[in-house]
């Protein structure tokens, strides 16, 4: 940035008292330890005693980390800085687009998410921009909104603003950079050098310095801050400031350990024990006082009565106080460096510790979560904090880490924090991944929010991932649980109706077997579940999974089974020429067909045997070569009632099939004993576990492999199924029209600043 300094400085003036405030407000219960020097020069005895952490709040301790998206731009409400003022929003002018970044603009708006897009986006406004700062605003505002970590931007925002603006403008980003990921090295790096090189003032910069050092002056490699740092103050010989700084490295087990100790062994031996000490730690020392300077030729001035005498460090103990001075750094060296050889190879395992859309490959995640198993034995929660912060910077898109996290905190008594990091996970890295909201409506729940349970569990069902089965049923459930019989029974029909009006709905009949289950074991209402069920003669896409249900409902009724109803459905799957939809395969129908002949070997009268034999011998057993041979053998006859029950009750994965696909949970087997000679096919299969386990799975959004580049970062990770969030792009993007009105951005009230623990509001309700 080539402009004159002192307009700089001018023009940042107002900005600068930004650098006074911290980025966020750690709780005073969430601080166990800190620094053992002060960063301002700090008294320090010649005992451990003398390293208390009177500076804890700069250095080494963690609260809640930026709700970044999290606070009232969510709500409608004016943002404020961290001074409580409003932060205007940005009014994007109608710039004239290219067509080609009108069609990239159409292709994010449609897929926000799409990564390799918004890049393409970020460069061909830059290209065509020119000076225009409004349309790289609103380009950057827009992207980083939904990939706040990506610290390489925020500093190439900054560089254009302060290529097009001024400093002031520089300061916003970089404060919106520093509240989006406190815990990354890099952007306090940048944060910290523009600084330097924008004030003359070093009282400003050392703040900044000491606000990005309480982040990440502890992450292992925060070298590269503390170097910068060091470069500073000996660019200002400022020579007892450096010597602390060396000191507070030296507390901390991060990179280069053994040169911090020796460049402060080399600081000590090239300057006199009084200049690397500062005026309170030479007063710990042996220290004498001159109250007069004495002439050369040994007379006082009367004139040199009043001026007071330099302190300096006697020339007897000089040497006594430096080894002294050496020696207790090198107990805190060595210390740090035992700490050092406990987490080095957790450490050297993280390859990338920062953000990317790219999946990370296992051994990395499980490099993540064996060094959080190491560091949750931890007694200092602070520790705890940043290791995780650490975490879900590199691990933003798993939600697996952000349940961690919460749960961790939850045990730890830390509620506040718990909510911060599942607001983060809900609201902005993770919001399209069903799990982060099932568990956070659980969450919600057992910690007495059930609005907010509700919320999410409807967000989930209605807009996230409209008509997910697994949310309607466990938030029927709830409500359940909680009493509110009619408001369960409501969330299903609801829903019913809600699918009724789609045309040949894949969900609806899973669906009306699950309420019909619910009715008949939880609300204890037999004849509305069998009602229920009557809606199925109505369905042209009855698949194996629901008749096995409803064959299985209907054995368990306490009431006269319905022959003609289940056999009307059953003929409808197995008969060719009744079949409509999806046609199910062969061996499927042979298997439907001959579980209802056990039910009715129960339950059924001869005349009603005769019709289903009849009609199995006629459609399966002439074409029994086509079919693969499925002969009991002698051996499974003798399955006791216990291993029976046992597969009943047997849960099936959370990662299963479809509903609709062809290899559901089946109708339990049972013996030859009874003499049936049809298709004995679904023996082999596992006993269908009543239905209740039913697998969600494929509801959850597909995600495709992601191969994108990002930024500058280094491609040295090779693309792998990605199994979390979706960054996948379209194949091909069709070109469109340029629009007539431009997608509006993302205004500044996007970025809200760091609030204090407070209640967040979320689909219409709050956190608590």
């Amino acid at each position: 940035m080539e402009q004159d300094q002192s307009a700089a400085v001018g023009s940042a003036d107002s900005g600068a008292a930004a650098f006074d405030f911290p980025t966020a407000n750690p709780p005073s219960s969430a601080v166990t330890g800190g620094s053992a020097v002060a960063p301002d020069g700090g008294a320090q005895a010649a005992d451990a005693s003398a390293y208390q952490a009177e500076h804890a709040a700069l250095n080494g301790t963690a609260g809640d980390m930026a709700n970044y998206q999290t606070g009232a731009a969510e709500n409608g409400e004016a943002v404020t800085n961290e001074m409580g003022e409003p932060v205007p929003e940005p009014s994007y002018e109608e710039a004239v687009l290219s067509a080609e970044e009108a069609r990239l603009w159409t292709v994010v708006t449609a897929n926000s998410l799409d990564f390799n897009a918004w890049t393409a986006l970020i460069e061909e406004t830059e290209k065509n921009a020119e000076n225009n700062i409004l349309k790289i605003r609103k380009v950057y505002d827009s992207f980083l909104a939904e990939f706040p970590l990506c610290f390489g931007y925020w500093k190439k925002y900054a560089d254009h603003e302060a290529r097009l603006d001024g400093a002031s403008k520089v300061i916003e980003v970089y404060e919106r950079a520093v509240l989006a990921v406190t815990y990354s090295v890099d952007i306090w790096y940048n944060y910290c050098q523009f600084a330097i090189s924008t004030y003359d003032d070093p009282d400003i910069v050392r703040r900044l310095f000491e606000r990005g050092l309480a982040y990440v002056g502890t992450d292992y490699r925060s070298n590269i801050l503390w170097d910068e740092y060091i470069k500073y103050e000996e660019s200002l010989e400022a020579w007892s400031h450096l010597a602390v700084i060396y000191t507070r490295v030296l507390e901390h087990p991060i990179q280069q350990l053994d040169r911090y100790f020796n460049c402060l062994k080399e600081l000590a031996s090239k300057h006199s024990f009084s200049e690397i000490l500062t005026a309170e730690e030479a007063s710990v020392y042996v220290v004498t006082s001159e109250t007069s300077v004495q002439a050369p030729d040994g007379e006082a001035h009367p004139d040199d009565v009043d001026k007071p005498g330099q302190p300096e460090i006697s020339s007897s103990t000089d040497a006594e106080n430096l080894a002294k001075y050496v020696s207790m750094r090198e107990e805190m060296y060595k210390k740090a460096k035992e700490y050092e050889s406990k987490i080095i190879g957790f450490e050297l395992a993280i390859r990338r510790p920062y953000f990317h859309v790219k999946p990370l490959d296992n051994p990395e995640l499980e490099n993540w979560h064996n060094y959080l198993d190491f560091i949750e034995k931890e007694e200092d929660i602070n520790k705890v904090i940043k290791l995780y912060e650490r975490c879900v910077i590199a691990c933003a898109n798993y939600s697996e880490f952000w349940i961690r996290y919460v749960q961790c905190m939850e045990d730890k008594g830390s509620l506040d924090l718990a909510n911060n990091a599942l607001a983060r996970a809900t609201h902005v890295f993770v919001k399209k991944q069903p799990e982060i909201h099932l568990f956070s409506a659980r969450f919600k729940e057992l910690n007495g929010d059930i609005s907010g349970a509700r919320a999410e569990y409807q967000h989930l069902y209605s807009d996230l991932c409209p008509g997910f089965l697994e949310a309607i049923v466990k938030h029927s459930n709830m409500e359940h649980r909680l009493g509110e019989k009619e408001l369960s029974c409501t969330v299903y029909e609801k829903a019913i109706a809600a699918e009724k009006g789609k045309e040949q709905s894949q969900l609806l009949p899973t669906l009306l077997i699950q309420y019909s289950r619910f009715l008949f074991l939880a609300v204890r209402d037999l004849e509305k579940a069998r009602e229920i069920l009557n809606v199925l003669h109505e369905q042209l896409n009855v698949t194996k999974p629901v008749l096995e249900a409803v064959i299985h409902l209907e054995s368990i009724f306490p009431c006269e089974k319905r022959i003609e109803f289940l056999d009307s459905l059953v003929e409808k799957f197995v008969t060719p020429e009744s079949s409509q939809g999806e046609v199910a395969s062969l061996v499927d129908k042979e298997e439907i067909s001959s579980i209802f002949l056990e039910f009715l070997d129960l339950f059924g009268d001869a005349k009603s045997i005769k019709k289903a034999l009849t009609r199995h011998t006629t459609l399966f057993s002439c074409k029994r070569s086509i079919l693969p041979s499925k002969k009991r053998k002698a051996d499974d006859v003798v399955v006791s009632e216990r291993d029976k029950f046992a597969k009943t009750g047997a849960v099936q994965s959370a990662t299963g099939t479809d509903p609709n696909a062809s290899n559901p949970p089946v109708w339990p087997a049972t013996s030859e004993a009874s003499g049936q000679q049809w298709g004995a096919s679904y023996a082999q299969q596992a006993a269908y576990p009543a239905y209740g386990t039913y697998d969600y799975s494929h509801q959850m959004p597909q995600p495709a492999p992601q191969a994108a580049a990002y930024g500058a970062y280094p491609p040295t990770y090779s693309a792998q199924a990605y199994t979390q969030q979706n960054y996948a792009q379209p194949a091909a993007i069709p070109a469109a029209p340029v629009p007539a009105v431009v997608p509006a951005a993302t205004p500044a009230s996007a970025y809200p600043q760091q609030p204090a623990a407070a209640p967040q509001p979320y689909y219409g309700t709050t956190y608590y």
